[in-house]
């Protein structure tokens, strides 16, 4: 049975390591490009359909935000990246905030790094894999927007993610916040966790 969420809520926003807050609940950061769909995810996971807020226009996050599970159990809504049209000095903060924040976060248990069905992934996700393998965290990758593709059309996605990002396709999770596909996985991974 995957975890029951109760009880969410937003603690706060912090655009440098200084803010991050001070506590040693077992933390799940969510990371991807912009316009990935990390914001429907996030809320698709939780329950909630406007705990975190969705653009219109990619790059909206320029903060990592927490949220708290039930009390217990910490989300971390990381800045997309790459989004080209956001000013230079803007996105140059992006990755090493990221950085920074998967080195020195010691109750970081899990990376979910999303990963949108239809793209190719590149060099931002092969670095953050190794990256986050580098510092010993664990990592999901995590397919979005699987209700824009037939089944056919998603095996072949996820074979061509695999071969890119060199690992397993079955280590791939498919998802979709319009209808909800992969919840249960990603709540039995934040369970398993924590």
């Amino acid at each position: 049975m995957p975890i029951k969420i109760k009880k969410v809520k937003f603690l706060k926003s912090a655009s440098s390591v200084s803010g991050f807050p001070q506590y040693s609940y077992p933390e799940f950061a969510f990371m991807g490009r912009s316009n990935v769909g990390k914001s429907s995810l996030i809320n698709m996971v939780t329950g909630q359909k406007s705990l975190v807020k969705v653009g219109s226009k990619p790059g909206v996050t320029k903060t990592i935000n927490f949220f708290l599970l039930n009390d217990k159990i910490s989300l971390a809504d990381l800045p997309g990246f790459g989004y080209a049209k956001l000013p230079g000095n803007i996105r140059k903060t992006f990755l090493p905030l990221i950085k920074d924040y998967i080195k020195i976060r010691d109750n970081l248990k899990l990376g979910f790094l999303l990963v949108d069905i239809r793209r190719e992934p590149a060099g931002f996700e092969k670095d953050i894999i190794t990256f986050l393998s580098e510092e010993e965290i664990p990592t999901a990758i995590i397919a979005t927007k699987c209700d824009k593709l037939s089944k056919n059309k998603i095996m072949h996605s996820v074979k061509t993610i695999a071969v890119n990002l060199e690992i397993d396709a079955e280590s791939i999770f498919v998802t979709s916040s319009h209808s909800g596909l992969g919840r249960n996985e990603m709540l039995n991974l934040i369970e398993e966790y924590s």
